[in-house]
């Protein structure tokens, strides 16, 4: 490389690491997946909401804003919360914050809930009060997560009313787009809905999705250039340290324990290991049920469930029960140092509801990236 070339690399690393901080704030912040990999991104989160206690508490002994200060962290009912006291607490003036993310409760809109189950489901306000502090906030980008049943047709009411606010209070709103955190080097299979806004009077050049980085390996080659195949599973089973505290895992029945013994190691079903449990003598069940991850592939998705085997294919891939809170974090791309709090059970749920800290960090890292080359 010619001398030239490394002094205007160099001048663009001083400029990048003196570059006026990218402000973003976590609404519905959970444990912090959203909020880690946009501080892996280079964003500054100078605020967050969020109401279950243990998320909370998870949230505030890990996640630190630039320079080990702590993030604002609201524990409380964002129903109860005004956009204006908010605003207050945090040192924010309208427009001052350049990013707004959020996944709003989506059990309403899950596809677990049956026929009309989830319409009218009071929890979906709370799609609604995202845009509220949107519209207060006034940030250059908002960034909404969702499962994608949130665009199945009975919930086409909320999306609307949601895409209506935003436009008229001044936001040019992308078409949704579901994306599969396996695309982005996530161990995962798991299929989310991202929509994003970006303020009229402050354009941006984005593109938006980011491309993905990952490529079926089955594939003859990689679509594009420099793709890597997707990630296996066995990235998360790699050995704990014994300090850790989040290294449990379910406590099984004798039998539970025989029926995984039983189980073909590495995808190995609950009809494999022979045994027919009493609540499927007269219909199969969810066939996922009591079934072993396959470590060559990448998991299934982590739901809130996760470290429960009669709740999906959670079982270790070789051993004879359930993956422990390390390892469904591993598959949710949080690093070894991220303790859960709470106890078993709230862990799992925590880390099923996180977004994968590597799917965040690339998505936000896209738009850190278009708002400092704005200059502006």
């Amino acid at each position: 490389m010619k001398k030239g070339t490394n002094r205007r690399a160099s001048a663009g690393a001083q400029r990048a690491r003196f570059a006026r901080p990218v402000k973003l704030v976590d609404l519905f912040a959970g444990a912090g997946g959203f909020s880690q990999g946009a501080l892996d991104a280079g964003a500054d989160v100078v605020g967050a909401i969020e109401l279950n206690k243990a998320a909370a508490a998870t949230y505030d002994l890990n996640i630190r804003r630039t320079r080990g200060r702590r993030v604002e962290l609201m524990a409380e009912d964002i129903l109860t919360l005004t956009p204006e006291g908010v605003a207050r607490k945090w040192g924010l003036a309208p427009g001052a914050c350049d990013i707004i993310v959020g996944g709003p409760p989506c059990q309403g809109f899950s596809a677990h809930r049956l026929n009309d189950s989830g319409v009218g489901d009071p929890r979906n306000e709370l799609f609604a009060r995202y845009f509220e502090f949107v519209a207060f906030l006034r940030p250059r980008i908002f960034l909404v997560e969702n499962v994608p049943g949130l665009l199945w047709p009975r919930h086409a009411e909320y999306v609307a009313a949601f895409y209506s606010a935003a436009t008229e209070a001044g936001y040019a709103v992308r078409p949704p787009v579901v994306l599969n955190a396996r695309d982005y080097g996530v161990p995962q299979n798991r299929k989310r809905v991202f929509i994003l806004g970006v303020d009229k009077s402050r354009p941006i050049n984005l593109e938006w999705p980011p491309q993905s980085t990952h490529f079926d390996p089955a594939l003859a080659k990689a679509p594009r250039r420099g793709m890597k195949p997707w990630v296996p599973a066995r990235v998360a089973f790699r050995k704990m340290d014994r300090r850790d505290p989040n290294r449990a895992h379910m406590q099984h029945s004798a039998a539970l324990t025989e029926l995984f013994e039983a189980t073909p190691r590495n995808g190995g079903s609950r009809k494999d290991s022979g045994r027919v449990l009493e609540c499927h003598s007269e219909h199969n069940g969810h066939s996922d049920v009591y079934g072993r991850i396959d470590a060559a592939k990448p998991a299934p998705t982590m739901t809130t469930a996760c470290i429960n085997p009669s709740k999906g294919r959670f079982v270790h891939p070789t051993r004879p029960h359930g993956i422990t809170v390390r390892q469904a974090a591993r598959i949710q791309t949080f690093p070894d140092s991220f303790v859960f709090v709470g106890g078993l059970m709230a862990a799992g749920q925590q880390i099923g509801n996180a977004v994968p800290v590597l799917l965040a960090r690339r998505l936000i890292g896209s738009l850190v990236k278009a708002i400092r080359a704005s200059g502006r």
